[in-house]
């Protein structure tokens, strides 16, 4: 199955989100969330006026387990636990949002590459002009299924389990929203790059099974000593030649990085290994081994000659961005360790006030 259909598939936010909802009811026996900054505090059921959450700059605890203390007073408020009717329509417009940029994701990935490229294939003296493009098509070390359920499931996997500690329904319920803006949004962005630019993947020429020298005028090379030629000299399979063409960028690293790199965004705002004290070693080592994840399978796609390293290099970019813009829309900070474990509000607070 492709890239982007698992991608979409795994990202499915209804299915997350009862995961998500049942553990907590697992854990909350009185479906409160308790937060990891305090307990919520309901307003006055004569005022509209929410509540909002100051925290102490100034009392951070030093904790060297899993999770920061900070300081509150006794006002601040992270909001009760919605029902599920509740959560739907706070949620809707986001829904909606994913189901439409999937549609016209799926629309794109399904198009013919939108350029025709032209290449060489040999130069007068029969010498491959490109021996880079001309590799063979070997199956990917890592699958793309495997990629896909690593950079969705296991981070979703970690942000459940840290609510053992936690128990805050909100924390989750950002963590887990913002990923899915991440992977989802990181998906559309390196699909429609795949359709538009492109670019000739390793085994191109494999695929291509060139018929040189051409016999028709339509198919006479182009250029300077006509050397140049475009897909309609190729003898292969269709669905593989259209494939072949859409290299740039690597899908499997764009994910790899949209989903480990907000993994450990998050890693660090539970663990402060950039704090005000001195970090334990251990802290750093789970901080970074999602993007050694990552990183390993971005470069797999090298060796097993399904991508340049420039695909894979591109796709890391772009799928850092996305997670980067993405923790900063559900959390106060990114970096400031003071800040950067609370979840974000909606700006309309339609019910327990949501996290402030």
């Amino acid at each position: 199955m492709t890239d982007f259909k698992y991608h979409y598939f795994l990202s499915t936010p209804y299915f997350l989100y009862f995961l998500h909802y049942s553990y907590l009811q697992l854990i909350h026996g009185d479906l409160r969330a308790m937060g990891f900054i305090t307990r919520a505090q309901q307003n006055d059921g004569n005022t509209s006026t929410p509540v909002t959450t100051t925290t102490n700059t100034h009392d951070h605890l030093r904790n060297d387990g899993f999770g920061a203390k900070t300081n509150v007073s006794a006002g601040d408020n992270v909001g009760k636990m919605p029902s599920f009717g509740q959560w739907i329509k706070s949620s809707l417009l986001d829904l909606v949002t994913m189901l439409c940029m999937g549609v016209v994701g799926l629309g794109v990935y399904f198009a013919s590459p939108a350029p025709t490229r032209s290449f060489p294939i040999f130069f007068q003296d029969g010498e491959i002009v490109y021996p880079q493009f001309a590799y063979p098509l070997r199956r990917n070390i890592i699958p793309i299924w495997a990629a896909a359920l690593m950079a969705s499931l296991i981070p979703i996997s970690l942000i459940l389990l840290t609510q053992i500690h936690n128990r805050s329904f909100w924390d989750a319920n950002n963590a887990i929203m913002g990923l899915l803006y991440s992977l989802i949004t990181a998906a559309v962005f390196q699909v429609f790059l795949k359709w538009l630019i492109g670019g000739l993947r390793p085994h191109f020429l494999t695929v291509c099974k060139p018929r040189v020298p051409v016999t028709t005028l339509e198919e006479t090379g182009k250029g300077l000593r006509n050397i140049m030629f475009d897909r309609r000299i190729c003898m292969g399979n269709e669905k593989e030649i259209n494939d072949s063409l859409e290299s740039f960028p690597s899908g499997h690293s764009t994910a790899a990085f949209a989903g480990f790199v907000f993994l450990a965004l998050y890693l660090n705002s539970k663990l402060k290994v950039w704090s005000n004290y001195h970090s334990a070693m251990w802290k750093m080592i789970v901080l970074w081994a999602p993007i050694l994840g990552a990183t390993l399978i971005a470069a797999s796609l090298t060796i097993d000659e399904f991508h340049n390293w420039y695909d894979c290099v591109a796709g890391a970019i772009i799928g850092s961005i996305m997670a980067f813009s993405a923790y900063r829309m559900v959390y106060t900070s990114i970096w400031d360790y003071r800040t950067n474990h609370i979840p974000l509000s909606r700006e309309s607070k339609s019910f327990g006030n949501g996290p402030n």
